[in-house]
């Protein structure tokens, strides 16, 4: 009986250890920013998709967020809150680089 437990709690334990999820933060803007080509600006945008998939993912139902819920409610508010703040960098480096795109004229250029 105690080993049953004892191994119940350390489930539990690795599942309130691993319940917070970690969402990229991107910074808005680089120092490189200005030297990218069209091709590389282009890039950055899928990569950028896919932080705001990962963002998404981390705001919505998944194992982290069920585990936080039912051990520690409050990590599954701050992983929503994390994701938000994830979203809102994505969206200003998104209009950050479509302002250079814009710039160097590379829509104009396929």
């Amino acid at each position: 009986m105690k080993k049953t437990l004892t191994a119940v709690l350390v489930a539990a334990s690795a599942l309130v250890l691993t319940a917070c999820t970690t969402t990229e933060k991107v910074a808005v803007e680089k120092p490189t920013d200005l030297k990218m080509s069209c091709e590389e600006i282009e890039g950055e945008f899928d990569k950028l998709d896919q932080v705001m998939e990962d963002a998404s993912g981390d705001k919505g139902v998944n194992t982290a967020n069920v585990a936080a819920v039912v051990f520690f409610w409050p990590a599954a508010v701050g992983n929503y809150m994390n994701a938000s703040e994830a979203e809102k960098l994505v969206e200003k480096r998104r209009a950050h680089l479509m302002d250079l795109y814009m710039k160097k004229s590379c829509s104009a250029a396929e």
